[in-house]
């Protein structure tokens, strides 16, 4: 059963569980290798012997993607539809602009926006396949203007593979784990390099991010997945069915209710007993509860506010928009009765990519900012120029570097 603790005994659970990436490290390292050296070879064996490949290479043929779509049904056909309108608005709106103005006398400043040439999208497919993963991470990509988007899954369903084709995408791959971000990273006969390698996967997933982010840009390094409510009231059956929600996704996820009402608390764990009674994934939900999970009695709802923050969690519940302006660190918001997680998971339009173990202190979630870089510019007339050249031959000379100095003097001396 899920404990409820006071909030004076809650540094322990705020506290993140140490990664696993040590050892994860470990085991992934050989792996890098082995596919950086021997390329496509390599990333076959692993393949077959971790994904259960069969096929005679990792690229998924179009024919495949086409017959997979035939099969969706016309419900999930709407559905995609649906959250991919809603997914692509967010992103454009997310989107960097480009823009130029006039700073001064001759001084023109601004930044234009250009899309990555290549990314990678890696798809879970373990004990839950997800599709709409595929949607969250190659819409922001398409919004960006990038022009070769590769999808990676380990065991691609029908729905992945035809998600695939209703959204244009034809370099998709069968393979996963280490072996599928080392491939993206290095680059195969089979497989293209790529700049961005984005989405979650599991500790191995997140162990060879860690050790190729450099060589291949990342979006995050993601831990168990987590909720943290913050309620003073409310239907009960209503916050015991959010933190299932994120209970069921794995045996390491959490869910945290922080509540000033010691009656809320009790009667919101009498529902979750009640709810995991007849929930297909109470395996997996039940162990996150009694492990990971907890109902926290707070002070006051300030208190409940700093922890919230402290925690910086990956999905956050609130009551009402007027907590909004004390939020600092959260992945993603949700405010009010009717905001379930759910509903950012699929459809509402921003991303579920988001930093989870206190990552949120750093950054927000998957956007299409991530698949663009935002370049500067800058252009000065003669008389701009010799405005600042003191300034800038001052500064030059007082870090010993001459030429910058003189590089500007050759310009603006008659």
């Amino acid at each position: 059963m899920i404990r409820i603790t006071p909030s004076s005994r809650a540094g322990g659970l705020l506290r993140r569980r140490a990664a696993r990436l040590a050892r994860a490290e470990g085991i992934v390292r050989p792996i890098l290798e082995a596919v950086r050296r021997r390329g496509d070879k390599a990333l076959l064996e692993y393949a077959r012997r971790l994904d259960g490949l069969e096929r005679r290479s990792v690229r998924i043929p179009e024919r495949e993607l086409e017959r997979a779509a035939a099969t969706l049904a016309p419900a999930f056909r709407a559905a995609v539809r649906t959250a991919s309108k809603n997914i692509r608005a967010f992103a454009k709106a997310q989107l960097p602009q480009e823009k130029m103005w006039l700073a001064g006398p001759g001084l023109r400043l601004g930044q234009v926006v250009r899309p990555l040439d290549a990314v990678a999208a890696y798809v879970p497919a373990g004990r839950y396949p997800l599709p709409s993963t595929l949607l969250m991470t190659a819409i922001p990509a398409q919004v960006a203007g990038v022009k070769q988007i590769c999808v990676a899954s380990p065991r691609p369903v029908a729905e992945i593979l035809g998600v695939a084709h209703m959204l244009g995408l034809v370099d998709v791959f069968q393979m996963g784990g280490a072996q599928a971000i080392a491939a993206f990273a290095f680059g195969t006969r089979t497989v293209p390099k790529v700049d961005r390698i984005v989405g979650p996967g599991n500790i191995y997933v997140a162990a060879a991010k860690k050790l190729l982010a450099g060589e291949v840009g990342i979006d995050f390094i993601a831990g168990p997945s987590e909720i943290l409510i913050l309620a003073e009231d409310g239907d009960p059956g209503v916050l015991a069915a959010d933190m299932l929600a994120q209970a069921e996704h794995d045996v390491e996820a959490s869910a945290i209710l922080l509540t000033t009402s010691k009656k809320l608390a009790e009667s919101v764990a009498w529902h979750i007993e009640w709810r995991l009674t007849d929930l297909p994934t109470a395996p997996v939900a039940r162990k996150a509860i009694d492990q990971h999970s907890a109902i926290v009695l707070v002070r006051s709802l300030e208190e409940g506010l700093e922890l919230a923050n402290l925690f910086a969690p990956e999905h956050l519940s609130i009551p009402d928009r007027s907590l909004l302006a004390r939020i600092r660190h959260a992945g993603s918001v949700f405010i009010g009765p009717s905001s379930p997680e759910a509903a950012g998971d699929y459809a509402s339009g921003p991303n579920h990519v988001l930093p989870t173990s206190g990552a949120a202190r750093l950054r927000g979630g998957l956007s299409a900012a991530d698949f663009v870089k935002v370049i500067s510019v800058q252009e000065l007339s003669p008389a701009a120029l010799a405005k600042l050249a003191p300034a800038i031959t001052t500064l030059a000379r007082a870090e010993g570097l001459e030429a910058h100095a003189r590089s500007v003097e050759v310009r603006t001396r008659g």
